[in-house]
């Protein structure tokens, strides 16, 4: 009889070779634990073949149980809710759905927690978005809620816990659950995050994501640890009637002319030095070996502070806080958020005109208060860098100014998705500042790519 064990987030395998016949694509001889070795995300369909094949074996590896989770809300799913959710049923009970931000994922996953009725590990990116969970789960079934992250480590039959403490965790846990959720599974391909799910032996597995594409192209791997794309809605069917209605302004901005004159002399210096590299710079490894290259002589070092100076002109420049200004003065009755693409450009605006600022240095306590406030009308405008542009739920706000921002799209549709959330009345307005005749102008069109973004007329 074959006996399957999990070990350190593996599966061992003890049988003869005609016996793993049947899972031989799926293991591996390992000659140190006189064993045959599986990446611990095998143990669904190798106990599935198993059992196919009327196949004995003693599964000594699953820790998952039975549950009787039931939800005490009465909120009645959603068409597009209840068309992803029977999709990923559909599939086998794996997959991504692929949702707009301000659609209701959530429900999504706890129908799936009801139908799966296993333990049930949530992963997500970030403290806050493990924090919300946490709370809407708990009020949902009930339930005390086990979180992972941010110093706590609680597990419960139902666990929320942020990426990194799942995979840093998993070599003692990833046999706990039975259903594993990727919440903004975009993550999920990053060569540490990833060891989450193949550490982990769910074979129930499901993935959110308004974005499922990558840079990288590495969202096959995402389809590979999660399943396949099995539901996707965009902005645009949902808009008005289960999104707010928005509207988008591209607001071209005219460097002063000092400002102009630093810009294309930075601008200059910092491209002839590239050029003369003969880098490709289409390659994905290009701008590490750019960087390495700056550090060795006097002139790249020059070349590097230039690229510094420009990124920082056509960033946060005088004209452009002016237009913040004007912005926020027009939306005085309103609450804004502001997105920044650094740092110095969010300590910028906070400091010229007194606005709270969140960014990845900002502690957990102090970005609390703030969002509070923020939701409460306390505090009017909030600034972040790269801090609120996924999972956070904020329906109070309506506006959006992009001061700055990657080429990226999923980050650009991510930023729209934060003004989505419903609210009776809601018209969102999402502006996008582009510093005039600076690469500025080629990075907003990039990420403009997308089917929400092909609308909008540009304003002076």
């Amino acid at each position: 009889m074959i006996r399957i064990v999990f070990d350190q987030g593996t599966l061992l395998l003890f049988g003869s070779a005609q016996e793993m016949a049947p899972v031989a694509h799926l293991v591996s001889w390992d000659e140190r634990s006189d064993s045959y070795r599986a990446e611990a995300r095998r143990y669904g369909p190798i106990v599935l073949i198993l059992h196919r094949g009327k196949i004995p074996y003693e599964d000594s590896a699953r820790a998952f149980f039975p549950q009787s989770f039931q939800t005490k809300d009465d909120h009645a799913p959603r068409p597009h809710q209840q068309a992803a959710f029977l999709a990923w049923v559909k599939a086998g009970h794996q997959g991504v759905v692929v949702l707009p931000t301000g659609a209701g994922k959530t429900l999504v996953a706890r129908m799936a927690i009801a139908r799966i009725q296993r333990d049930t590990l949530i992963l997500t990116p970030t403290i806050n978005l493990t924090q919300q969970w946490h709370d809407q789960l708990e009020q949902a079934f009930g339930l005390p809620i086990g979180m992972m992250g941010g110093g706590e480590n609680r597990l419960e039959a139902i666990t929320v816990s942020t990426y990194d403490s799942a995979y840093l965790g998993m070599e003692r846990i990833g046999a706990r659950f039975g259903l594993l959720i990727c919440d903004e599974c975009h993550h999920l391909p990053a060569p540490t995050t990833r060891l989450a799910a193949v550490m982990c032996v769910a074979p129930y597995r499901l993935g959110l994501t308004a974005t499922p594409e990558r840079a990288d192209g590495l969202e096959e791997d995402l389809f590979d640890l999660l399943g396949p794309m099995v539901h996707r809605c965009e902005i645009s069917e949902l808009e008005g009637e289960f999104l707010a209605p928005y509207r988008l302004e591209q607001v071209p901005v005219t460097l002063d002319p000092d400002e102009r004159l630093a810009y294309d002399a930075a601008y200059a210096q910092y491209k002839e030095f590239a050029r003369s590299t003969g880098i490709n710079f289409g390659r994905p490894a290009a701008w590490s070996e750019f960087v390495m290259i700056c550090c060795r002589s006097k002139e790249g070092r020059a070349a590097m502070a230039a690229y510094r100076m420009q990124k920082r002109l056509a960033r946060a420049s005088r004209a452009k806080l002016r237009m913040v200004w004007r912005l926020l003065r027009r939306h005085r009755q309103e609450r804004a958020l502001l997105f920044t693409d650094d740092n110095a450009t969010a300590y910028a605006i906070g400091e010229t005109f007194f606005l709270p600022v969140i960014t990845h240095k900002t502690k957990i306590a102090e970005r609390i208060r703030f969002l509070e406030a923020f939701r409460a009308g306390e505090l009017p405008f909030l600034v972040n860098s790269r801090v609120l542009n996924e999972g956070i739920d904020l329906p109070e706000v309506s506006v959006g100014i992009i001061v700055s921002g990657s080429g990226s799209i999923r980050e650009h549709v991510q930023r729209l998705g934060r003004l989505l959330r419903p609210r009776e009345g809601k018209q969102a307005i999402l502006y996008e500042l582009v510093s005039k005749d600076t690469a500025e102008t080629f990075t907003s069109e990039r990420r403009r790519q997308h089917s929400a973004y092909q609308r909008g007329l540009p304003i002076c």
